[in-house]
């Protein structure tokens, strides 16, 4: 009884990503720029002002150890104390 217990509390926890799973390199990782459309003539191009470009990046970030969280999880953070002399 209380074996099943404990794994009903446990929830779906056990069946998350694991932090090694999130490191590994994502999907979206590989997106590539794609060639502007080539419209054939006679037709009218498409709006392409709001189009989403993918920025080239220079610097990668270091990789995370192996005790890091995943990006899914915020970071956790002491807030600063309240400032004394502006609330005076």
């Amino acid at each position: 009884m209380l074996v099943a217990a404990a794994t009903l509390m446990s929830g779906c926890h056990m069946f998350g990503k694991s932090k090694s799973e999130c490191h590994s390199p994502q999907e979206y990782q590989r997106a590539v720029q794609v060639a502007p459309l080539k419209v054939p003539s006679g037709l009218d191009s498409p709006n392409t002002q709001g189009a989403l470009v993918i920025p080239a990046v220079d610097l990668a970030p270091p990789p995370p150890g192996p005790k890091d969280a995943c990006l899914d999880n915020p970071p956790r953070y002491k807030p600063a104390p309240p400032n004394k002399a502006a609330s005076g």
